[in-house]
């Protein structure tokens, strides 16, 4: 059903699709009742994926991969087969969250601290619908409430499913629950983009977007946390596409 051409990235295969065929693609999936499960990909994920087989796993298995960075998009054209656009997380669940509102499509929001959740579904109700927010809960919790929470979103009759949690965390959840969560049309990882809704974390300026330097905005925002996953993380991604063309 779903309307796709893929791009092999380092064995990874990425869906050549705009953001409006991704959303789309997702709406006629709710229309079907059938899931969609979308997972985004940057350099630090794909370097990492060679290393953890469960996010490896739950990334491949997801119905569609999208280049949620614009160095995946970069190395697409490196090596001959380019990618149409980026198709950045935060701005896929913006679109995802108006088509709900327009269409009645409740959310279940999962991750994040206390007060950005809240916030963020908050806004959404405002925004949109008073009636959209199907439910939400905060990111921190234990291995062994894992269970009951994926009940929880099950039993909701949410209809998408966004998870705000920090890689690998959140492609271990949806991997581990998958069988609960089957009845969620929409399932999507979407990391930090909670914090960005929410206004606890800048998104940077457009310009620093189109060159794809959103990166190290975000570094300079959080260098503790994220200096391994972009600095060391896009290091060996360069080296492996430059490693790749060459060999071709």
């Amino acid at each position: 059903m779903l309307s796709k051409i893929q791009i092999n990235i380092l064995g990874i295969s990425v869906d050549n699709l705009s953001l409006l065929e991704v959303v789309s693609n997702v709406q006629k999936s709710i229309q079907h009742n059938q899931q969609i499960h979308v997972e985004g990909v940057n350099a630090s994920k794909i370097v990492d994926m060679q290393y953890d087989k469960m996010l490896h796993d739950s990334v491949t298995g997801s119905s569609l991969i999208t280049p949620d960075g614009q160095s995946v998009v970069w190395a697409s054209k490196i090596l001959g087969n380019p990618l149409k656009e980026r198709v950045a997380g935060i701005d896929l669940m913006r679109e995802l969250v108006a088509l709900a509102g327009e269409n009645q499509y409740k959310i279940y929001l999962l991750g994040a601290k206390p007060q950005v959740v809240e916030s963020v579904a908050t806004g959404i109700q405002k925004n949109h619908s008073p009636n959209i927010i199907a439910g939400y809960r905060n990111g921190y919790f234990s291995k062994q409430e894992e269970e009951q929470i994926a009940q929880d979103i099950s039993d909701s009759n949410a209809h998408m499913l966004f998870v705000g949690i920090s890689s690998p965390q959140k492609e271990h959840f949806i991997y581990r629950h998958k069988d609960v969560l089957k009845n969620i049309n929409l399932v999507m990882g979407v990391g930090g983009s909670f914090d960005v809704m929410a206004g606890a974390t800048k998104r940077a300026p457009l310009w620093m977007q189109n060159i794809g330097m959103e990166w190290f905005f975000r570094f300079l925002q959080e260098p503790k946390r994220m200096w391994k996953r972009y600095l060391v993380g896009n290091s060996i991604f360069i080296y492996q596409v430059l490693k790749e063309k060459f060999k071709k």
